[in-house]
């Protein structure tokens, strides 16, 4: 049989950054796989998942890609097109090193027959701890659907789960329920740069070189105002 690797990749806390975990999450939860499909959620690995990528005679990636499209918008890729569009516009550090991964994986002679890439274009990145926009999240359903049906082509058919599993990949505690469920809110905690923080004259700091030690020049004191 095929060997088949299902990989999301992406951050979770950098809202539609995540979009990849969350579907191949999603798929686990629902779906059971025979043997020879291993799920995994790649995160931000980067070349740490080249030896994971060389067992592969197939291969699905879920994640988030900048297509240039309309925010939303899933878009396809199949064979020698998946590694350009993982690169059209780097928006985090682990596209670049998937890229490498498959560049190293060909370069080893060992490189998945068959490659599907299913992305999405993401609504909003700037959100540092933030999860999935609602456009984002409603391609989840699609994505899975769309990537089931290419694997059936290669006798990939799993047995839908009559209990929906609780725990994600990646274990529990960072499952999208709880995550959106016990994050702050962005009062308590502002996720896009908070101005409260810049105002605040302990963060009002004058840069005053006389007031280096001279013994010292790599040190300084620092007053109750925050002031050199």
């Amino acid at each position: 049989m095929n060997r088949v690797l299902i990989l999301g990749i992406g951050n979770i806390l950098w809202a539609d950054e995540g979009f990849g975990i969350r579907a191949v999450e999603k798929l686990n939860q629902y779906f059971q796989f025979e043997s020879n499909v291993t799920l995994m959620d790649g995160g931000t690995q980067g070349i740490y998942l080249v030896h994971h990528i060389q067992k592969a005679d197939v291969l699905v990636v879920f994640d988030a890609i900048d297509y240039r499209l309309e925010p939303g918008t899933m878009k396809i890729i199949e064979g020698d097109d998946v590694p350009k569009f993982m690169g059209v516009k780097k928006m985090s550090l682990h596209q670049t090193g998937f890229q490498e991964v498959l560049a190293m994986a060909e370069m080893l002679g060992n490189y998945p027959k068959h490659l599907l890439l299913v992305g999405v274009q993401p609504v909003q990145l700037e959100d540092f701890g933030g999860s999935l926009r609602e456009k984002t999240k409603q391609q989840i359903d699609p994505a899975i659907e769309a990537a089931l049906k290419w694997l059936k082509t290669f006798g990939v058919q799993p047995q839908k789960r009559a209990i929906p599993l609780k725990e994600s990949l990646s274990g529990e505690e960072v499952s999208i329920n709880n995550y959106e469920q016990n994050r702050p809110t962005a009062d308590q905690a502002c996720r896009v740069g908070d101005d409260r923080v810049l105002k605040n004259n302990l963060f009002n700091v004058e840069y005053r070189p006389h007031n280096l030690d001279p013994e010292n020049a790599i040190s300084c004191d620092v007053d109750h105002r925050g002031k050199y």
